[in-house]
C-alpha cells in the first residue's frame, strides 16, 4: 500500500508542475485548472507567434530583430520546430545530429552561448558553432524580450517515418532536458501536427523522460489539424494543458479525407474545440495551437486561392479566446517558415519575407485581445452563450460571448445586431463600450438600465455601414472590397472601473498587469 501511494505521488508531481516559489518565469497551471498563470497569481495570456523554422533559418541578427518585434507587438510565446530533419541544418550550416549516430549527443557541450560560440564540439559545427550553441541563443534571446520558446522537440512526420524510435526518444529527451532545464523560459511540445496515436510509444518515450529530469516546465502536444491533445493524452501524467489544431480549411472544405474527426461544414467554427476538449478529465486548459494563418491559401495546397486575411486571423482569435481557451496562437505564412527573398517557399507560389509579414495587419492586431483579457477580472471568466438571449447565429454570423462577474464581453464579426441579457452580470446600471478589433479603439456608447437590449455596434464608415447585418461569406467580403469591422461589445457594471468613459484604446496599463519577471 505504501509502495501505491508513492507511487501515485510521484504521478502527481510528475503531472503538475508546482506553482509556488520565487521564480518568477514558471508557469503553472491555476486553481480552477483552466487558465495558465505566474507563482505570484498573476495571470499569463498565451499570446504565441508561429515562428517554426527560425532555428534553422535565422543567423543572430536576424533572430534579435525578429524577436524584438515580436515583444513589440505584445507576444509572449514563439512556438519554433527544434528539428525539422534529422539531421537539421541551420543558418550557420551547422548540423543538429550526428549523421551516423543521430541520438547520440555526446559531441555537444552544454555551455549556452548567449553572446558568441560557447564551444567547439567535434560533430555538427560548421565555424565553430554548433547547432546547439544557436539554439542557446534563441533561448537566450527571446529570454532578454520576455519571451517563452515552446520548443517543438521533433516534427511529426519525422517519427512517423521512423527517424526517431524509443530509444532514441528516451536519448533525445535526456538530451533536451539537461541542457535546457535551467532555462527559464522553455515550454516543451510534443508532437508535431500528428496524431497521439501514430508512434504513441516514441512520444510517451520523449514526454516521460523530458519530465523525469524537468519538472518546471509545462507541457503540451500539438496535434493534427481538427484534433485537440485530449483525445489520446487525457489521461497521460505527462500533459500541463491541452492543445487542438483549428486548421487551415474554410467551411466546406472536406477535401478527399475519408474519416473527418468533425461535422462537415464546420471547418472554421475554432471555438467547438474548447468543449470537445474539456469533454475529457481531467479539465485542464486549452489552446489552438494553429489556426488559419495569415496569408496562406484556404486549405493549404491551393496556391491561387483565396487566402486567410487579417479578418480571418482576428475572428479566430477571438471566437477561441471567448470559447475559453488560456490565449492564442498566431501564424503567418511567410512568419511560421521565415521566407527570405529567393526562397523556395510552401503552400505558395510566393511569399513576402518574414520580416515585411510582421507589419501585415493581423500580425500586429492581436496585442489588442491581450490587453482586452488583461483589463478585466481574469480567472472568474467563463464562456456563456447565455448571454446572447435569441439568435446567437450560425458560421459568420456568429456572435460569440464570455463573462465574469460583473462584465461581459460578446464578439462581433459581421456588425449585426447584439440581443444581449445584462442581468447575467452584477450591476443596476451597465456602462457599454465598443472595442474595434481592427485598432483597439474605444467607444463609449453609454450607461443602460439592466435588462435585455438589442444593441447596434457603432458605424463609423460606409464601408462598414454595407457590410453590417451582412450574411455574406467572408470571400464574398473580400470580393466586394469591404475591410471587415469587427469588434467587442464591452458591458461592465457600472460601479466598476475597469474603463473610463473616455479611455480612447484598450491599450492602457493592461500590459502592466502580467508579471513583468
Amino acid at each position: 500500500m505504501r509502495t501505491i501511494y508513492i507511487t501515485l505521488l510521484l504521478l502527481f508531481l510528475l503531472s503538475v508542475p508546482a506553482c509556488a516559489g520565487s521564480e518568477s518565469w514558471q508557469l503553472c497551471v491555476s486553481s480552477n485548472s483552466r487558465f495558465l498563470q505566474y507563482p505570484d497569481g498573476k495571470p499569463f495570456f498565451w499570446l504565441g507567434d508561429t515562428g517554426w523554422l527560425l532555428p534553422q533559418k535565422l543567423d543572430r541578427e536576424a533572430t534579435k530583430g525578429y524577436l524584438s518585434r515580436c515583444q513589440q507587438n505584445g507576444y509572449n510565446v514563439v512556438q519554433v520546430q527544434v528539428l525539422n530533419a534529422v539531421p537539421s541544418v541551420n543558418a550557420y550550416g551547422a548540423l543538429s545530429n550526428d549523421p551516423h549516430n543521430p541520438w547520440d549527443f555526446s559531441a555537444f557541450t552544454t555551455a549556452a552561448a548567449s553572446t558568441g560560440p560557447a564551444s567547439s564540439p567535434s560533430g555538427g559545427v560548421q565555424g565553430g558553432l554548433s547547432y546547439w550553441d544557436h539554439m542557446d541563443f534563441i533561448v537566450k534571446t527571446a529570454e532578454a524580450h520576455d519571451i517563452y520558446i515552446a520548443m517543438v522537440c521533433i516534427w511529426g512526420g519525422l517519427v512517423k517515418s521512423g527517424a526517431l524510435d524509443v530509444e532514441g526518444a528516451k536519448a533525445y529527451g535526456r538530451f533536451l532536458a539537461e541542457r535546457y532545464q535551467d532555462s527559464p523560459n522553455i515550454v516543451w511540445v510534443i508532437g508535431g501536427d500528428i496524431q497521439g496515436d501514430v508512434k504513441a510509444e516514441v512520444w510517451s518515450a520523449l514526454a516521460e523522460t523530458i519530465k523525469s529530469i524537468d519538472t518546471q516546465h509545462l507541457m503540451t502536444f500539438h496535434p493534427r489539424g481538427r484534433y485537440t491533445s485530449a483525445h489520446w493524452w487525457s489521461k497521460a501524467p505527462w500533459i500541463d494543458f491541452h492543445m487542438y489544431q483549428s486548421g487551415h480549411r474554410r467551411y466546406g472544405q472536406r477535401m478527399s479525407d475519408k474519416t473527418y474527426p468533425i461535422p462537415d461544414n464546420t471547418e472554421e467554427d475554432c471555438w467547438m474545440y474548447v468543449d470537445s476538449t474539456w469533454k475529457y478529465n481531467p479539465v485542464k486548459p486549452v489552446i489552438d495551437g494553429e489556426p488559419s494563418y495569415e496569408d496562406i491559401p484556404q486549405g493549404l495546397h491551393f496556391p491561387t486561392g483565396p487566402r486567410w486575411r487579417s479578418h480571418d486571423v482576428r475572428r479566430y482569435a477571438y471566437w477561441d479566446v471567448f470559447a475559453g481557451t488560456c490565449g492564442h496562437t498566431y501564424g503567418h505564412n511567410a512568419i511560421m517558415q521565415m521566407a527570405r527573398p529567393g526562397d523556395a517557399v510552401a503552400y505558395s507560389d510566393t511569399s513576402k519575407p518574414w520580416y515585411e509579414a510582421q507589419r501585415d495587419s493581423g500580425y500586429v492586431q492581436m496585442k489588442y485581445l491581450k490587453a482586452l483579457m488583461l483589463s478585466l477580472p481574469y480567472f472568474e471568466r467563463v464562456p456563456c452563450q447565455d448571454i446572447i438571449y435569441r439568435d446567437n447565429g450560425k458560421k459568420y454570423d456568429r456572435l460569440i460571448a464570455t463573462r465574469g462577474k460583473d462584465y461581459a464581453l460578446v464578439y462581433n464579426y459581421t456588425g449585426r445586431d447584439m440581443p444581449v441579457d445584462m442581468t447575467l452580470i452584477s450591476g443596476k446600471r451597465k456602462n457599454l463600450w465598443w472595442m474595434s478589433c481592427i485598432d483597439g479603439s474605444l467607444t463609449y456608447i453609454g450607461v443602460m438600465s439592466n435588462g435585455r437590449h438589442t444593441i447596434q455596434p457603432p458605424v463609423t464608415s460606409a464601408a462598414s455601414q454595407s457590410y453590417r447585418g451582412s450574411a455574406t461569406s467572408d470571400a464574398a467580403a473580400q470580393l466586394s472590397g469591404y475591410e471587415v469591422r469587427d469588434g467587442v461589445l464591452i458591458i461592465i457594471d457600472a460601479d466598476k472601473d475597469y474603463l473610463s468613459p473616455d479611455q480612447p484604446n484598450i491599450i492602457r496599463d493592461a500590459e502592466t498587469k502580467e508579471n513583468t519577471k
